[in-house]
């Protein structure tokens, strides 16, 4: 498979939010109170490991293909019980849920405008497949987020 230099740079620049998000979700998992957020977070750094394996095997031009079925989004809704944590720890969760549902959304626009860029079908499909994933990991915040009265 060949790339072209802007499609090459779009694929490194998605490589480095890539590793952005693993890198936060190591920190975030390791500094949150509340052990089902740790979960959470430990959860999406193993999906963003998946994503950045991807990322540089298209960037080597291997070709790739994912599942046909997009990601499904229902099990991205938490169904846990609320955070058991005192007021400092549930402030610091908010934070980080915070921030890293503003980086999910920002990584789902990357994605989203760099499928426009690619001009080969199979690397357009597994751009959107991750895209939708990106998606689904916000869901999954904002659902963490709401049953912890952390979204306003």
């Amino acid at each position: 498979m060949t790339l072209t230099q802007k499609e090459t740079d779009i694929l490194n620049d998605l490589k480095s939010q890539e590793q952005l998000c693993i890198s936060k979700y190591e920190k975030y998992e390791n500094e949150a109170c509340d052990p089902a957020l740790k979960s959470i977070f430990h959860e999406l750094r193993t999906v963003e490991e998946n994503h950045l394996s991807t990322v540089c095997k298209l960037l080597s031009g291997e070709e790739v293909t994912m599942a046909s079925a997009p990601p499904a989004a229902a099990s991205e809704t938490y169904n846990g019980a609320p955070s058991s944590c005192d007021k400092n720890g549930r402030d610091t969760d908010a934070f980080l849920c915070k921030d890293a549902l503003a980086m999910e959304k920002h990584v789902s626009s990357v994605y989203d405008t760099g499928i426009f860029e690619f001009s080969q079908p199979p690397v357009r499909d597994t751009l959107a497949h991750i895209q939708k994933e990106e998606q689904n990991h916000g869901e999954k915040l904002y659902s963490y987020m709401s049953k912890n009265n952390m979204y306003s």
